[in-house]
């Protein structure tokens, strides 16, 4: 199916709201047109399958039923081994994944059968020391969260966070400072709540079906154009927007569909608001104005809610009543516009503030938390 031909709303049938979104997307628009083209090359194509929109997986690594997921295997495991680790299951093919100090790998097998014999057979199997996972390739499925196992979830998923970062450490030599265990100690002080992966992945799971894009970010390198969204006081961190091709027509498609349908989603019962919830709330773009954007439960006292504004980094306060729903996939395709980054030296510019752009270079992730990229800017 091709993708939709994305017209520009009209002013006189929209509110406020809309006017706030089209004005940020004129200015964001015109201050990329001045870059070099040559500076910023366009992210990677988009496709859109079964009204779905989707980047490109890594070449040969595509989903298939007949894939294992294997993780947790140390950073040093060449694809040879996880190829003699499965064998006995017919493996085809093998696509080994680092990302910081994570290492997994997706192995096809063949078919199904193996799939599930490989699974019964090697997952929690130890592998040069460490607990392997070895589970199906498929879509994460939404879970849904309740109040009471809030906080065992989130214990659970920062232990999990801490033995990955261990496990890096036990691989490098006494005799050397591990760069992932001192990086951990500093982070572990600066790093904002909304910012930790623990958090990230349980907001992510919830909103969107398919993560098969979050792999792509640890992966972007070079010159990049960013506008600012969000920033932590007195911290090297903030929130911005890769300024590329692909990322203005996401910004296009999905602040048009917000516009259209603000006013025609109903608002949300009280009670069906809690941590968890995925709905549209009003998000306030500073001197443009008020404009509706996806957004995120992280928790609600009475009659107040804290979301969590997808596409632009931010938490805010709002009133339960004002909380519309937005609970239909057809509404979270596109992948969040905003992603957290960490300037390379100092903290954030006190001169700098939300929706500016930043001109620099992306020169890594964190060790321990690598869906932050580290930026550096261009004097």
């Amino acid at each position: 199916m091709d993708a939709p031909q994305v017209s520009r709303p009209r002013s006189a049938q929209r509110g406020v709201a809309a006017r706030a979104q089209e004005v940020f997307l004129e200015r964001t628009y015109q201050d990329s047109m001045a870059w070099n083209s040559h500076d910023f090359p366009p992210s990677a194509k988009l496709l859109w399958k079964n009204e779905v929109l989707e980047e490109q997986k890594f070449p040969g690594c595509k989903r298939r039923e007949t894939q294992v997921y294997v993780g947790n295997l140390p950073l040093d495991v060449s694809e040879e081994e996880i190829f003699s680790l499965l064998k006995d299951y017919n493996v085809l093919q093998v696509c080994r994944i680092q990302n910081g100090c994570k290492c997994f790998a997706f192995v096809d097998l063949g078919s199904v059968e193996n799939v599930a014999l490989a699974i019964q057979e090697l997952n929690g199997r130890l592998f040069h020391g460490r607990k392997l996972f070895v589970n199906t390739n498929k879509r994460i499925h939404r879970r849904t969260l309740k109040v009471a196992h809030w906080p065992q979830e989130l214990q659970a998923l920062e232990t999990s966070c801490g033995e990955e970062v261990a496990a890096c450490a036990q691989i490098t030599p006494k005799k050397s400072i591990d760069p992932c265990e001192t990086e951990k100690l500093r982070e572990a002080l600066t790093v904002p709540v909304e910012m930790r992966g623990s958090f990230l992945m349980l907001l992510l799971e919830e909103c969107f079906r398919d993560l098969d894009w979050l792999a792509l970010i640890h992966s972007v390198q070079g010159k990049v154009g960013l506008l600012v969204t969000n920033i932590v006081p007195y911290t090297p961190f903030f929130w911005a927007m890769n300024i590329t091709e692909t990322m203005h027509q996401n910004m296009q498609i999905l602040f048009s569909t917000l516009a259209d349908v603000e006013e025609q989603r109903p608002f949300l019962p009280e009670s069906a608001v809690q941590r968890g919830t995925r709905c549209l709330a009003k998000h306030h773009l500073g001197d443009y104005g008020p404009a509706w954007n996806r957004c995120w439960v992280v928790d609600r006292v009475d009659s107040w809610a804290v979301v969590m504004f997808i596409d632009f980094g931010e938490l805010a306060t709002i009133p339960v009543q004002s909380l519309r729903s937005l609970d239909s996939d057809d509404f979270w395709t596109i992948p969040p516009l905003a992603q957290p980054f960490m300037l390379e030296k100092d903290i954030f510019p006190l001169h700098l503030g939300v929706y500016q752009i930043l001109k620099g270079k992306i020169t890594g992730a964190l060790n321990s938390e690598v869906h932050i990229l580290k930026f550096e800017e261009l004097k």
